[in-house]
């Protein structure tokens, strides 16, 4: 903890610090995670000194970037426990989920087929389902949750038949923090002869991910959740699946060879990665994943753990405020305190610079389940400490006054 607090000091990351030089309490991890300046300066670097195009150029630079963004791809599979051929670029996990839909999805799913999805995933992994399902019209069934805010892989047991073609599950909720057992969803999954997608979103920055150790088929995350930049993520599937998977986009790139006649398209990841890439992107992504790694996941989880306890003992001591998700959840805190709308606990707290989310989290259905229409959202990252938290409990402490 010593030594994660001497490389995740505030002081690392421009972004906590205000206008007026005051501390900024940033508890949005889990929308999106604030830079640290070895990132900054690394997609700095790309966009100026080292910039150009990749792929293309014959040229000294071109073929430097070039080596640069592949290795990039390289680091970030091994982040996961994957291969380079693995992993495709993509725009973020969003864009990932749509890709595995679009071209998995419609070239194996037809009519009388079910996929599974549960009670608590963010609307990127219901939409494009339906999108699909209006064209095909197989089935999505739904798993339920636990008491606690799992999803209740019993009834998912229960649940699953040979119809089912997947299974798409979050690996860590958005909003209750609670944490998937993958290898056991895999093993459901598989023994229907089913592939399992996991939505790695909010658990690739909290828990040390191995997706041969998991044994998912598909998985999907975002960079700028793992301290990197916006506008890139990936995705990696088992290179047998990869490789049968049609294109979903076509342009330059992803191609072997054009004419108007036929066009024959390049292998797996580049097939699906048509026009230029996000090359700066991609060089600030893995200069993330170094940094990560080189603190360690289980001591991030570990101190986003004390930390989250740490909120929950103190918010289960206030008789007026209703805590969701398990006691153990990874590095986020959903409450509600009543009689207060969450926007209103959101602006009051920015005016004392703590800075929360507050709405549905992108998972309506869940606060449906719930039978709210939106929580607060504390989450926390690995600059996160108890001042935070502190900071936290006194502009709760504020709004309650203000709202007698």
């Amino acid at each position: 903890m010593s030594d994660l607090a001497a490389i995740s000091r505030k002081a690392n990351f421009p972004g906590l610090v205000n206008a007026d030089g005051s501390v900024w309490h940033y508890l949005d991890s889990a929308a999106t995670a604030q830079k640290p300046q070895i990132v900054i300066d690394a997609v700095a670097r790309a966009m100026g000194a080292d910039y150009a195009t990749v792929h293309r150029g014959v040229y000294a630079r071109s073929a430097d970037m070039t080596l640069a963004f592949e290795a990039a791809r390289r680091r970030i599979a091994h982040f996961i426990g994957g291969q380079e051929e693995e992993l495709v670029f993509t725009r973020g996990a969003s864009e990932a989920i749509n890709l595995v839909a679009q071209s998995w999805g419609a070239a194996n799913l037809k009519q009388g087929d079910r996929i599974l999805l549960s009670q608590l995933e963010h609307h990127s992994n219901i939409v494009p389902w339906q999108l699909l399902q209006d064209r095909i019209g197989f089935a999505i069934d739904v798993c339920p949750l636990t008491d606690e805010g799992l999803i209740d892989l019993d009834a998912a047991e229960r649940m699953l038949t040979p119809q089912h073609r997947l299974v798409a599950f979050a690996h860590v909720s958005n909003v209750l923090g609670s944490m998937l057992d993958a290898r056991r969803a895999a093993d459901l999954a598989h023994g229907v002869g089913a592939l399992l997608l996991l939505d790695g979103c909010q658990a690739l920055a909290r828990l040390p991910v191995d997706v041969a150790a998991l044994d998912c088929d598909f998985y999907v995350f975002s960079a700028h959740k793992l301290y990197g930049p916006t506008g890139i993520g990936g995705l990696w599937a088992k290179r047998d699946i990869l490789s049968q998977m049609p294109p979903w986009q076509g342009g330059g790139s992803m191609i072997d060879r054009v004419t108007f006649a036929r066009t024959t398209y390049a292998p797996a990841p580049q097939r699906f990665e048509a026009g230029t890439p996000a090359i700066v992107e991609a060089i600030g992504f893995a200069a993330a994943c170094d940094y990560v790694a080189g603190i360690g996941l289980e001591a991030v989880h570990a101190h986003e753990s004390a930390l989250v306890e740490q909120t929950r003992a103190a918010l289960r001591g206030m008789n007026d405020v209703t805590l969701f998700g398990p006691e153990d959840s990874a590095g986020i805190v959903s409450f509600a305190i009543d009689g207060v709308h969450p926007h209103d606990l959101g602006t009051i707290l920015d005016e004392e610079h703590v800075a929360i989310r507050a709405g549905h989290h992108c998972a309506q259905p869940l606060m449906e389940h719930l039978g709210v229409p939106a929580t607060a959202r504390a989450s926390f990252g690995i600059y996160s400490d108890e001042d935070d938290v502190a900071a936290l409990l006194r502009g709760i402490e504020r709004t309650k006054r203000i709202f007698g």
